[in-house]
């Protein structure tokens, strides 16, 4: 079965490289119905690898000057606060029924990536600077959201900087519940609420993830969680394999197909996971 763990852990990096975020949704249902291992031991598992993945991929990306540091600290430092709490509310939660809000959430991403893949275009991708000799004082101490200078760096607002933590909060708390780094909210609110290009939406997305899921590991081997380590490190090993895989395949496809792909994706998974729990309740 070992063999089996590298081949999941694959199709983890393969969307961790092709997209810099929700290669974690599939992690789960493939360890709980694929592998057989409780919904709470896979979730550390997920969390372990989508964590080690993330780390090597914003490594390289960041070397390439394709990362914000601290815009994704800001964002890391506001999940790091929300992963324990996921944890707790995870360990509230039957495992059925763990299971089953797992799969709303995935059919809920899946929408919201179709929808998002149909609107992608080329202005929305790109960084807004805002123009230093017309920009008031008060607007850029407190402006009506994330602006950029003439030379791209991000204008700190209160309002921007409200947003971030807020988006960062649940991705931490997604991430503690159900073992997902939770790139599939970082990247659209980067892109979104910090103007950044999705270029380096990505590769800053890796860098929170992996700070993110380090923190929830944390807080679930403090809440008394075991895991297998043999099972873990093959899943780590093919992750980044996949994760290797995934950026030269995402180099050659436009980002508003990989959306589509990685959209019908998760639909898939997210039915089964639903038909799953509801022929098993």
């Amino acid at each position: 079965m070992l063999w089996l763990s590298v081949v999941f852990g694959g199709i983890v990096g393969v969307s961790l490289g092709l997209t810099g975020g929700g290669g974690a949704i599939f992690a789960v249902p493939m360890l709980v119905y694929g592998l057989g291992r409780p919904a709470r031991e896979a979730v550390v598992v997920s969390l372990v690898a989508v964590g080690v993945t993330s780390l090597i991929g914003f490594l390289q990306k960041w070397r390439r000057g394709e990362a914000e540091l601290p815009t994704g600290g800001l964002f890391a430092l506001a999940g790091m606060v929300g992963a324990p709490c996921g944890t707790w509310l995870a360990r509230q939660i039957p495992e059925s029924m763990l299971m089953l809000l797992f799969s709303v959430l995935m059919l809920s991403i899946a929408g919201v990536m179709w929808g998002r893949a149909r609107r992608a275009s080329s202005s929305t991708q790109v960084c807004i600077p805002l123009d230093p000799a017309t920009a008031s004082d008060s607007y850029r101490s407190d402006g009506p959201g994330c602006q950029r200078d003439a030379s791209g760096n991000l204008i700190l607002t209160s309002r921007c900087a409200r947003l971030l933590l807020l988006a960062g909060v649940f991705a931490g708390i997604l991430s503690g519940m159900f073992g997902v780094g939770g790139g599939f909210l970082i990247v659209p609110a980067l892109v979104l609420f910090s103007r950044m290009s999705m270029l380096r939406a990505v590769g800053t997305s890796l860098m929170v993830i992996a700070i993110v899921s380090f923190s929830a590991v944390f807080s679930q081997v403090s809440a008394g969680q075991q895991f297998p380590w043999l099972l873990t490190l093959t899943f780590v090993a093919g992750g980044l394999m996949g994760l290797w895989g995934g950026q030269l395949v995402g180099q050659r496809l436009s980002a508003a197909l990989l959306q589509k792909l990685f959209a019908v994706a998760i639909l898939g998974v997210g039915l089964l996971v639903l038909a799953r729990n509801v022929m098993s309740g």
